[in-house]
């Protein structure tokens, strides 16, 4: 059993073709890399009549966090989010690698040795900017020469596959990257993120207590806590995923979709805010704003995964509650009319 710092990886038997990375979003480069990866093992399978296994080895946490704690990219997906998305670009198995500094601390050489080879890898694939290694020092080419160097039973090619470009909103080219999805929704750009990304940014928290002032206004939301990352401060439509009612889990097998307001930032017109993430359910609401679908939920403690469709408006601060009022009413009835043109939206 190979050792990678303090966490150990297993040994698999069968033939396997290999994508390591960090993976986070799962962004349309990442999804290129796994099906090159997936047409590879299935090539390679039908060759030999043998079962030939899509590994991807993801690093999780961010290495930034071990080598620059507090500093490391804002998270785009939970891990366990990353390996459903990544097994539906084409992963057999997704391993996570924990980056240890033992781990981090592995030549090249180590690296191949220790965390790669136990996988039985025929063939690597990766993009063209792939490193790895203590201080990076890996590349593609490096990987090359070290998969020719091994013993003929243990070889393995690699494959570079080139980054995959993207048309923004505004004609501008982009290539695919967690960093470019991050800076768009940094600004707010949850429409041009999704292009990126391949599918619509998403959010998953937990459903805690908040001020509550939203069901004294008629516009009651239900606030998540999330460690992934949140777009720009503003009003955003979006479709909310739910779990089954009575439940706290979110059931991706048998999925609950409704359309929601939801509002991002420090709420200006009510002064000293805290940040906050709520999300107002604009499906079967009843006289006083409450939708009764939420209602026959748990009050807290419940998981939901918001969906990120268009961005509405930036936050504004009024001078007295009626303006807030108005603008909200209108903030739903917009936002209802942009999901209804998205109606696909919450099968996607």
């Amino acid at each position: 059993m190979p050792q990678g710092g303090t966490s150990t990886y297993p040994t698999l038997a069968q033939q396997s073709v290999l994508t390591i990375g960090t993976f986070d979003g799962v962004h349309l480069g990442h999804v290129e890399l796994l099906k090159v990866a997936k047409a590879k093992a299935d090539r390679t399978g039908s060759k030999t009549g043998q079962t030939v296994r899509t590994v991807a080895l993801a690093f999780d946490p961010h290495p930034g966090a071990t080598l620059a704690p507090g500093n490391e990219p804002a998270r785009l997906t939970t891990f366990q989010h990353r390996s459903s998305l990544l097994r539906k670009a084409g992963a057999d198995e997704v391993v996570q690698l924990k980056p240890t500094p033992a781990l981090l601390s592995l030549t090249p050489v180590e690296f191949v040795h220790r965390i790669l080879l136990p996988y039985n890898p025929v063939y690597i694939v990766e993009g063209s900017d792939f490193h790895f290694g203590k201080g990076r020092a890996g590349n593609v080419d490096v990987l090359k020469d070290l998969g020719m160097s091994q013993p003929p039973s243990s070889q393995f090619d690699v494959e570079v596959v080139p980054p995959v470009p993207t048309v923004l909103n505004d004609h501008t080219i982009v290539r695919a990257s967690s960093t470019i999805a991050r800076w768009l929704l940094t600004n707010g750009r949850v429409d041009d993120a999704a292009r990126v990304l391949g599918r619509w940014h998403e959010v998953e928290g937990i459903v805690e207590k908040g001020d509550q002032r939203g069901r004294t206004i008629g516009f009651p939301t239900a606030n998540i806590t999330t460690t992934c990352m949140v777009p720009a401060d503003g009003v955003y439509a979006a479709i909310a995923q739910i779990p089954q009612p009575g439940q706290t889990a979110l059931d991706d097998a048998n999925q609950r979709f409704v359309a929601a307001a939801v509002s991002i930032g420090h709420k200006p017109t009510f002064g000293n805010s805290s940040f906050a993430v709520e999300a107002h359910i604009l499906d079967d609401r009843n006289q006083h704003g409450t939708s009764q679908i939420i209602a026959a939920l748990p009050p807290y403690g419940w998981n939901m995964r918001l969906r990120f469709v268009a961005w509405v408006r930036e936050q504004i601060r009024y001078d007295s509650l009626d303006p807030l009022l108005e603008q909200m009413q209108r903030d739903c009835t917009n936002i209802q009319q942009t999901l209804d043109a998205h109606a696909h939206i919450a099968s996607v």
